[in-house]
Formats: structure tokens, sequence, C-alpha cells
């Protein structure tokens, strides 16, 4: 069902918000437990400009931490265009946002790591491990699915 009551952009904002968070969060978290600072993994994201020098650096720097953000907020503005545009041709309810915010991280995985120049990529795997990955990419599909229960209003129950 085709479901255009709500604001397109609103959504994608809400979304891409949302999911920016939750990867920020997962990346930052992930280094500090698993690699030698919260911040070497969200800097390794600077490759894209900085070329590999960036995932050598593991404090923050506005040339590698906030290029990395800001790298990392602008995929998820793009992947969460991808998930309002899917979430239109799906039912209501919770269980279409999480099927959405799955298969659009699905899609963000294999697109980084299949489609893409090495370049592009996110560079989260030049700091961090394949298992790591899992959790980028769970806490992707997660801020979507949130934002898009969140906005629906689909958590509460009906009025009797």
């Amino acid at each position: 069902m085709l479901n255009t009551s709500r604001s397109f952009i609103g959504d994608v904002s809400s979304a891409s918000a949302s999911a920016t968070a939750a990867t920020t969060a997962a990346t930052l978290l992930l280094g500090a437990t698993r690699d030698a600072s919260p911040w070497a993994p969200l800097n390794a994201v600077s490759h894209i400009l900085w070329g590999d020098e960036a995932a050598l650096h593991t404090e923050p720097s506005a040339a590698y931490t906030a290029t990395g953000a800001a790298l990392n907020g602008g995929a998820m503005v793009m992947w969460a265009t991808a998930h309002a545009s899917l979430r239109r041709l799906l039912p209501p309810g919770p269980a279409a946002s999480i099927v959405a915010g799955a298969t659009v991280a699905a899609a963000a995985y294999v697109t980084d790591y299949y489609v893409v120049p090495k370049r592009l990529t996110p560079g989260f795997e030049k700091r961090l491990s394949g298992r790591s990955m899992f959790w980028i990419y769970a806490a992707l599909a997660a801020g979507l699915a949130a934002s898009s229960i969140s906005r629906s209003g689909s958590t509460r129950a009906p009025h009797r």
C-alpha cells in the first residue's frame, strides 16, 4: 500500500538523524572496546577525503573526526532516503519498519563493501573486525526502524 500521508522530507530528516546517531554511537563504542580509541574508527571514515593515513589517527581532530562524522552523516541521508522510499511501499506498522530498516542496512553493507570502489568504503574496516561491521549495520537498521516507528505512532495501542 502506498503511504503518502506523511512528509517524505520529514521522514528522511528524522531517519537520517536517528541513523547517524545510532551508527556514530556504535562506532565510538566499538572503537572504545575493540580498538585503540573510540575515535579511531570514526577517523578512518575520513580516508575517503584524506587517504589511508586517516585510519592511523586515534585522537579526535577537526580534520579526521569531523570529516568522518560528516561523511557518515551524508551517507545516512542517502540510506534514510532509500528507507523512506521503501517504507512508503509497505503497509503501516512496526514490523514493516523493521523489515525496511534491515533491508536497507543489508543493501548498505553490500553497496559499501562489494559495489563501491575501495576508496569509497566507509573505512570502519580499517580499524574494526568483520564482527564489528555487523553491529554498525545493525545500528543502522535499528536507527532507521526506530525513526519510522516513532514518526508513525504505530507503537500505540489502537483506541477501541
